[in-house]
């Protein structure tokens, strides 16, 4: 929309770069072209603002596959206005001279040639398309058909219009259709999935065998090197007893030894004694005997008073000593009596 500003009568305008201006005054053609600014007088002036930028047109439309089903088609057109003084000669693009704004809607009709033109060709291309065939390669068919018919369409010349893209956003059928249609998909995709949980799970598993087999083959070898230190400690316990009981038999036979000499020496020592008693015994029972046999033969000589003297003596040495005795009459006559070697009845005989 140009900018229009109040003068003392005078007007003023100052149009866009993208905005192509063309000032009529009397059918006279004074300002012609893009981004102008000028003054003008309200009452004399005829103005026309096209647009000369890139504009998008997003359009939807439903059509009709050839096995009968519904679709909708989002597409978007990229336009410009090549020719601005036959778009101003076609179509309605005038401005209030007061106000700049567009006294009808020339872009509204544009957009309607354009659509209309684009969804004829969209709708021949689906007729003879089927649903399946659509939806897989529809986008690129109704694209192409659209670009090459609207470049081949002679409205758009005569217009002053050229169509620089054109991009098919989507190709849908209905929501009925494709929930149906996807349901497969689903499935597959489904069951794609749990083939792939239950592969997961597999190998899940077989890891898990793998591992318990690890922790097994452990288990296995670590029992098996328990056995082998329970053995070596066994082994070497045994040697040890066995170090240890030739160690107790060399002192047993070394103990044995010292004893059997001990009592070798012993028994010698108690034969030499035995022997020295007996001797000793021997030759003290010579003695004796001799002491007796010369005692024989002294007292063999003496009369028996004296031999019951010397008894009486040696009788009164080995008594306890006796601080005093009473001796009665008859007991020292029968004493003197024997001492004399007679008895009582011999005085009388």
């Amino acid at each position: 929309m140009a900018d229009i500003t109040r003068r003392l009568g005078w007007r003023h305008l100052r149009g866009a770069p993208t905005a192509h201006i063309r000032h009529h005054r009397s059918g006279k053609l004074l300002h012609d072209g893009p981004g102008l600014s000028f003054w003008f007088r309200a009452l004399t002036a005829a103005l026309s603002e096209v647009p000369v930028d890139d504009r998008e047109l997003a359009m939807t439309f439903h059509g009709r596959t050839s096995d009968f089903q519904d679709v909708t088609v989002q597409a978007t057109v990229t336009y410009r206005i090549s020719d601005p003084a036959l778009a101003a000669a076609r179509l309605d693009f005038s401005v209030d001279p007061e106000t700049g704004v567009w006294r009808g809607a020339p872009l509204e009709q544009l957009g309607t040639l354009l659509t209309e033109t684009a969804q004829q060709h969209a709708l021949d291309v689906l007729a003879r398309t089927s649903l399946a065939s659509a939806l897989v390669d529809g986008v690129a068919a109704v694209r192409e058909r659209i670009a090459a018919g609207l470049g081949a369409e002679p409205r758009l010349p005569s217009t002053g219009i050229e169509v620089v893209a054109v991009r098919v956003v989507a190709l849908r059928p209905e929501p009925e259709v494709e929930r149906a249609l996807r349901t497969p998909a689903r499935e597959q995709i489904q069951q794609e999935a749990d083939r792939a949980t239950y592969e997961r799970r597999a190998v899940a598993v077989e890891r898990e065998r793998a591992i318990a087999e690890n922790e097994l083959a452990s288990q296995i070898e670590l029992a098996r090197r328990e056995e082998q230190l329970v053995e070596q400690r066994g082994t070497n316990s045994r040697r040890e007893a066995e170090e240890h009981a030739a160690a107790d038999a060399v002192r047993a036979g070394a103990e044995a030894a010292r004893t059997v000499r001990l009592a070798d020496a012993e028994a010698a020592r108690s034969v030499r004694l035995a022997r020295a008693e007996a001797e000793g015994a021997r030759e003290v029972g010579e003695a004796r005997a001799q002491a007796q046999a010369a005692w024989l033969r002294v007292h063999g000589d003496v009369d028996v008073a004296t031999l019951h003297a010397l008894t009486g003596t040696r009788l009164a040495e080995n008594l306890p000593n006796i601080d005093s005795v009473t001796i009665s009459p008859d007991v020292l006559t029968g004493l003197l009596a024997r001492l004399g070697g007679q008895g009582p009845g011999q005085g009388q005989g």
